[in-house]
């Protein structure tokens, strides 16, 4: 039997960054694991901002979509953060 949730879940993430220029090394940098977030369960659309940022909307059918999509979301900032430590990009 086949069940549907009664709910959607709808969140944006926002990264903001000191320069177009990091933006844009990020946007291009994520773009390959991008196509890992699309999925029957789960929809993210990602944009780059004039006012240098990357947003993130995400769109799940479930609680657990949402969480993994996060997940996958969080981890890209963590490897910004930790490259953007090691190498001047700016």
């Amino acid at each position: 039997m086949s069940q549907t949730n009664s709910f959607s879940i709808k969140s944006t993430i926002e990264f903001q960054f000191r320069t177009s220029k990091i933006r844009d090394i990020s946007y291009k940098s994520f773009l390959p694991e991008f196509t890992k977030l699309q999925t029957k369960r789960s929809e993210v659309i990602m944009e780059k901002k004039n006012n240098n940022s990357l947003i993130f909307n995400i769109k799940c059918n479930d609680i657990t979509a949402f969480r993994a999509s996060i997940n996958e979301i969080i981890s890209f900032g963590k490897v910004i953060d930790n490259t953007s430590r090691i190498v001047d990009i700016s």
